[in-house]
């Protein structure tokens, strides 16, 4: 069950300090929807707060509602572990745990869960989340070997099928192709292009030829200076923001006449 996500007058703070000003957007199930803007404006912060990750460091916190199918994820009673669960996250550098071999790697989300698992259930979970993610064919002979013999863009389909072995309904990515070369940066795409027909995803992307290849939405998000909040510009279809966008400051930005 793929989920639609509702974010309602959403501001988000570091301790007294507002880092990202009224949001309000709606982010559709089963597409694919990329978040571009400046660094600093507040995209992969807006982006942690779609998974309660934001809270993690001191002092963070939100005011705002997050609903997905009509349920506050920061409703007092939800547990933010439980969220986790249920929506994904995918980090700019690759980051498989390096002790771990690749199927542990793997099975790890679903260990940190307390979820028991049989052998026999463990190893198709293994093999469905690797073929979910494109690599299974080029580790089905080593999947006793480390996370880390990887190269990097193997790396992020393992983060990415350790990200859906836990079986979630909306995949968070923050720039998964950063730290990639061409070739991987193709096939994470293709992968995502792949993996939207059962998952929600929100990418965040410097890269804008990423965002018009992946996504059927973009929000564009700005900065007016050092130490004002970042604020959501506007957000429309894709095609609409990259060939007629309503805001002058965002056609500077994807025309390349901005920071």
């Amino acid at each position: 069950m793929s989920k639609r996500i509702d974010v309602n007058n959403l501001n988000v703070f570091y301790g007294s300090f507002l880092a990202v000003e009224d949001v309000s957007l709606s982010i559709e199930a089963k597409s694919v929807t990329a978040f571009i803007g400046p660094s600093g404006c507040g995209k992969s912060t807006f982006l942690r707060t779609l998974n309660r990750m934001h809270e993690v460091i001191p002092g963070a916190r939100v005011e705002g509602e997050v609903l997905m199918d009509g349920l506050n994820l920061y409703d007092p009673q939800i547990d933010p572990v439980a969220v986790r669960r249920h929506v994904g996250m995918v980090f700019q550098r690759p980051n498989p745990f390096p002790t771990m071999s690749i199927a542990e790697n793997v099975l790890a989300g679903v260990k940190l869960n307390n979820k028991r698992i049989s052998k026999g259930d463990a190893e198709e979970l293994v093999e469905s989340s690797l073929r979910g993610a494109n690599l299974w064919e080029e580790v089905k002979d080593r999947l006793d070997k480390p996370g880390s013999s990887l190269s990097g863009g193997q790396q992020q389909r393992l983060c990415i099928a350790r990200a859906i072995a836990i079986k979630p309904d909306v995949l968070l990515m923050d720039e998964p192709c950063s730290a990639l070369d061409p070739i991987s940066t193709l096939a994470i795409e293709d992968l995502i292009q792949e993996l939207k027909s059962e998952y929600t995803i929100v990418i965040v992307t410097h890269n804008m030829q990423q965002a018009a290849r992946v996504s059927e939405k973009t929000a564009f998000f700005n900065i007016a200076g050092t130490g004002k909040p970042g604020k959501l510009i506007e957000m429309d279809d894709t095609t609409t923001i990259f060939s007629a966008p309503a805001e002058k400051a965002t056609e500077d930005y994807i025309s390349g006449r901005f920071g």
